[in-house]
């Protein structure tokens, strides 16, 4: 079946491939230099192994070029998220998506049916090439909705129980992560050992709007996290810098001083202490690898647009492009946090 399969109890998936080492030795594309000589091409893929894989969506096409997950089983694939584009022909994901399928079928795992679309949550930069898939033999396109997720899943008991999906050889568990939208969720991988967060943990800007949910998903999502064998946490964004505190500005299109996309264990747990630190202060909390905003975060917002809009500009009229200049916050933890309230 294309649908979920319901978890009994509270434990992980049942016996499947272990957690193996990939390759996460990528240089992401970022964005080109110059709008007027795009060097970035609409989507690179990142083999991570011979049935997982990484998708970007390039800033030339969208600013704010989501990441998206291809996981492939015996007898299905899932796509989480379809990026921030409708156009295929600015963003050809389906085609990406059947070519890897073709060349997976070819190294000797024989012919994947199916096609599960879904999303990480429904926020139109993670649902925009879903039209791309309409009409696709044996794919199964998940409505954004709490009911319909809560069903595709069978996850008993929204936000506290845990759901599954079969890919036949690979099953994956997934957790409801409401607060930054309502239908968002986190799954865990057994192959990879990665969990995918979504919107809700990334090195960037993580938008709370429904802060006390936001707390609580992350507390489930530390303990859902500790009972599985998780190798990385991989979000669907970059926003930060390299430099401790300072992130690019909203709408920035070249971004030549990313961190890696993945996070740890370490980093995820820092998340939830630092969002149950701030509570439901609105504003901007800014930390070393991440900023929550709590909505409403009104004036945070717009200074960080406006930052945006003059990096672009600057980008236009071939300006030096390095990292945003903000105060910077020392040190690796919680503990280094600059708060700005609306």
């Amino acid at each position: 079946m294309l649908g979920g399969r319901q978890e009994s109890g509270p434990g992980p998936a049942g016996p499947g491939p272990s957690a193996s080492g990939g390759d996460l030795n990528v240089r992401w594309i970022h964005g080109s230099p110059s709008p007027w000589h795009r060097t970035d091409p609409p989507i690179q893929v990142q083999r991570y192994d011979e049935r997982t894989f990484i998708l970007r969506q390039s800033k030339d096409v969208s600013y704010e070029a989501p990441f998206m997950y291809l996981l492939v089983g015996d007898e299905r694939a899932v796509l989480f998220d379809t990026g921030a584009t409708k156009d295929p022909a600015s963003s050809p994901l389906r085609a990406t998506v059947d070519r890897l399928l073709d060349e997976s079928s070819a190294n000797g795992h024989g012919p994947v049916r199916g096609l599960v679309v879904a999303h990480t949550h429904g926020h139109g930069d993670h649902v925009a090439g879903d039209p791309q898939f309409l009409g696709r033999p044996d794919t199964a396109v998940v409505a954004r909705d709490v009911d319909a997720v809560r069903e595709f899943y069978r996850i008993p008991g929204w936000p506290d129980g845990v759901g599954r999906i079969d890919l036949g050889g690979r099953v994956l568990d997934v957790l409801p992560t409401p607060g930054h939208h309502p239908s968002a969720v986190a799954v865990f991988d057994p192959r990879t050992g990665f969990v995918l967060t979504g919107d809700t943990v990334y090195p960037g800007r993580l938008y709370a709007f429904d802060p006390p949910a936001f707390a609580a998903s992350l507390e489930r999502l530390v303990s859902f996290a500790e009972d599985r064998e998780v190798s990385h946490v991989m979000g669907c964004h970059i926003e930060m810098t390299r430099t401790p505190g300072r992130d690019y500005p909203i709408g920035t299109r070249y971004q030549p001083d990313e961190p890696p996309l993945q996070m740890s264990m370490g980093q995820l747990v820092s998340v939830k202490e630092a969002a149950l630190k701030a509570g439901g202060r609105p504003g901007r909390h800014t930390f070393d690898d991440f900023v929550i905003f709590n909505s409403p975060c009104r004036r945070a917002l717009l200074a960080s647009a406006l930052g945006g809009v003059g990096r672009n500009l600057g980008r236009r009229l071939g300006l030096s492009q390095g990292a945003p200049g903000e105060a910077r916050l020392r040190g690796p933890h919680v503990k280094n946090q600059r708060t700005e309230i609306d």
